[in-house]
């Protein structure tokens, strides 16, 4: 007998879905079937939706979360903002649908933190973090079990990157400077969508209100250097990671959604 495909959907349409998608189209998720997508923006939904069918796939260009729910989703891919994860989570969770998401900045809110872990557990479903940009989960999490942990993450970024931020001034177009010093829950208070990843190696390891993060501006930079380090009595380990675009978070969706039907897990 065959085993049945699971039912994947997506929420937020632009380049990171559109990674993901491909990966269904090209047989990396063999034992996924992309059957809805949903965006605000209902033509980059549909854009998405009509090239899988182009290959041969029925996916559907939902126009609400409801609609896209309505598909019985095994698996959601959240790819869009913290704030249309505050806002489908709860929702999927009880329709019984399992979330892998990129957005790990809305779990600062401790509170939604919390409310997710239960509604999860209520429904059977899980949620998946991705780790987008960063890496060393198994280590933070390890070192952190071990006791008597401390983490630091440190970030660096080209001013094109900061340029409608709230940290930017003129001086930065010439001056290499510390623009965030401060917690993860501070630092996406600051910047909601640019240190998701501090909040996720903070989940990881030491909690939002302990891990320590900093933030680097440098003139002509381009990417993102992201740097978790993490001290025990007996362990001092530091992941660094540089990615000159944002494709990587993506990526890590796909290699978490090959990791949930394997056989064996990394």
């Amino acid at each position: 007998m065959f085993a049945a495909m699971e039912k994947l959907v997506i929420v937020g349409c632009g380049r990171l879905a559109e990674i993901v998608a491909e990966a269904v189209r090209k047989g990396l998720l063999a034992e996924y079937e992309l059957v809805g997508v949903y965006s605000r923006t209902a033509a980059k939904a549909e854009a998405l939706a009509a090239k899988m069918q182009q290959a041969g796939m029925p996916c559907v260009a939902c126009s609400s979360l409801e609609e896209l729910l309505a598909l019985k989703p095994d698996y959601l891919v959240e790819a869009a903002s913290p704030a249309a994860m505050k806002a489908i989570a709860l929702p999927a969770l009880r329709n019984g649908t399992s979330i892998v998401t990129l957005s790990i900045g809305a779990f600062a809110d401790t509170a939604f933190y919390q409310e997710v872990q239960q509604t999860a557990r209520a429904n059977g479903a899980r949620v998946y973090i991705a780790s987008g940009a960063t890496g060393g989960f198994d280590v933070l999490r390890t070192a952190t079990l071990m006791g008597n942990a401390s983490a630091r993450f440190f970030n660096e970024k080209g001013v094109n990157a900061l340029r409608r931020s709230p940290v930017y001034t003129p001086a930065l177009e010439a001056e290499k400077r510390i623009v965030f010093s401060g917690t993860a829950r501070e630092a996406i208070g600051v910047f909601p969508t640019g240190l998701n990843v501090s909040v996720a190696a903070s989940l990881a390891s030491v909690g939002p209100e302990e891990m320590q993060v900093t933030m680097q501006s440098t003139p002509g930079f381009v990417g993102d250097t992201q740097r978790v380090e993490i001290r025990n009595d007996q362990v001092h380990a530091v992941v660094d990671v540089y990615s000159a675009t944002p494709e990587i978070a993506a990526w890590s969706v796909v290699s978490t959604l090959i990791n949930i039907t394997s056989p064996i897990v990394f």
